[in-house]
C-alpha cells in the first residue's frame, strides 16, 4: 500500500529540478514555459494513469502505442477530413473509445483465461494495433477539418489547453478509484500477494480484466487528445509514448512488482521527466546526453523505490 511519505521523494526531485533549471536559464520559469510543460505532460499523464492500474497488480501493458495508432487513424477517417466524405461528428470519439475498451478486453481475457504473461500478450496486441492502423492508413495523413474536435487542443481556458483539464479529470477520477473503491483496494492486494487474495476467495481474474480494460480506455483517450493536437490521423500518434510513461510511473515510485504506488506518484513522475526534458533542451544539452541523464534518473528512482523492500536472500529475477 501507499506510505504517507511516498510522495516526498519524487516531489523533492521535482522541486530540485525546477530550482536548478531556473538558475541555469532565466527563461525556464517564465509563465509561457510553465504552460508549455503542462501542455506537454497532458497526454503522458493520461497514459501513465492507465498504466498505474495495471502495474499496481504486478502486470504490464505494452499495447499503448498500437491502441493509439488504430484509434488515431480511425477517428480521423470518421471525422470530417480531406481524404473521404465521412462526417460522423463526435460519434467518432465514441468509436475511438470503444476501440480502446476492446483492446483492453482482449488483453485482459487472453491474459487471465490463457494464463500467458502480460508482457507477451500486450506486446502482441501492440503490433496488432500498429498493423490495423497501417492497414487503415489511406496513403496521406487525413487532415481533420472538424473544428469542434480540434478545439480539444486549440481552445484555452485560463491559459491552458482543454486537454490539460481532461488530464486533470482523469487524475482525479483515478485517485478516487484507488482510494475509495473495492476495485482499487484489490489492485493493491493482488500486487502485494495474489496467492493470498485468491485463497481468500476473491475472483482475481475479474479485477485483472477490469484493470486492462481501464488501461485500454485511457490509451484510446490519450490517442484522441494527441490526434487533436496533431490535427491529423497518424499511425505514429503513440510513437515514443509507451516507455516514457512506464518510466514516469517508475520514477514516481510505483513498484513494477506491484502492491505499492499511487496515481499521484505517477503524475509527479511524468512532471519530473517533462521538466527534465524541457530544462535540458533550454540548456542546450545534446539529445544523447539527455537520454543518458534520463536513464540515470530511472535507475536511481528504481533503487530508491525498492530500497526498503529488500529482504535478505531474496532472489531478483
Amino acid at each position: 500500500m501507499l506510505r504517507g511519505n511516498a510522495l516526498y521523494g519524487p516531489i523533492g526531485i521535482l522541486v530540485l529540478l525546477l530550482i536548478v533549471f531556473s538558475l541555469i536559464n532565466p527563461q525556464f520559469m517564465t509563465p509561457g514555459n510553465m504552460v508549455a510543460i503542462v501542455d506537454a505532460a497532458a497526454v503522458p499523464v493520461v497514459i501513465a494513469v492507465g498504466l498505474t492500474f495495471v502495474i499496481l497488480m504486478g502486470s504490464i501493458d505494452l499495447s499503448v502505442e498500437g491502441v493509439m495508432a488504430t484509434v488515431s487513424i480511425t477517428i480521423a477517417l470518421m471525422l470530417r477530413n480531406n481524404v473521404n466524405a465521412q462526417d460522423f461528428g463526435m460519434w467518432a470519439l465514441v468509436v475511438g473509445l470503444g476501440i480502446g475498451l476492446a483492446f483492453g478486453l482482449v488483453n485482459g481475457l487472453v491474459y487471465t483465461k490463457l494464463r500467458l504473461p502480460s508482457l507477451i500478450v500486450t506486446l502482441g496486441t501492440w503490433f496488432i494495433g500498429l498493423g490495423i492502423g497501417s492497414f487503415l492508413f489511406p496513403g496521406n495523413p487525413p487532415a481533420i477539418q472538424d473544428e469542434a474536435f480540434r478545439s480539444l487542443s486549440l481552445t484555452r481556458w485560463l491559459g491552458l489547453e482543454s486537454s490539460d483539464f481532461i488530464a486533470l479529470a482523469v487524475v482525479l477520477a483515478g485517485i478516487g478509484i484507488l482510494r475509495f473503491t473495492r476495485f482499487g483496494r484489490m489492485l493493491y492486494a493482488i500486487g502485494g500477494s495474489e496467492e493470498l487474495v485468491a485463497l481468500a476467495g476473491v475472483r482475481v481474474a475479474r479485477y485483472k480484466l477490469m484493470a486492462f480494460v481501464l488501461a485500454g480506455f485511457l490509451a484510446s483517450l490519450a490517442a484522441i487528445m494527441m490526434t487533436a493536437k496533431l490535427g491529423i490521423g497518424n499511425v505514429g500518434a503513440g510513437t515514443n509514448q509507451l516507455f516514457p510513461a512506464i518510466s514516469a510511473v517508475v520514477v514516481g515510485g510505483t513498484l513494477l512488482s506491484g502492491g505499492r504506488g499511487s496515481i499521484g506518484q505517477s503524475v509527479i513522475g511524468v512532471l519530473i521527466l517533462t521538466v527534465l526534458g524541457n530544462g535540458m533542451i533550454l540548456s542546450g544539452v545534446t539529445p544523447y546526453i539527455q537520454q543518458a541523464v534520463v536513464g540515470v534518473i530511472i535507475v536511481v528512482a528504481v533503487v530508491a523505490a525498492n530500497w526498503r523492500s529488500r529482504r535478505p536472500l531474496r532472489i531478483i529475477k
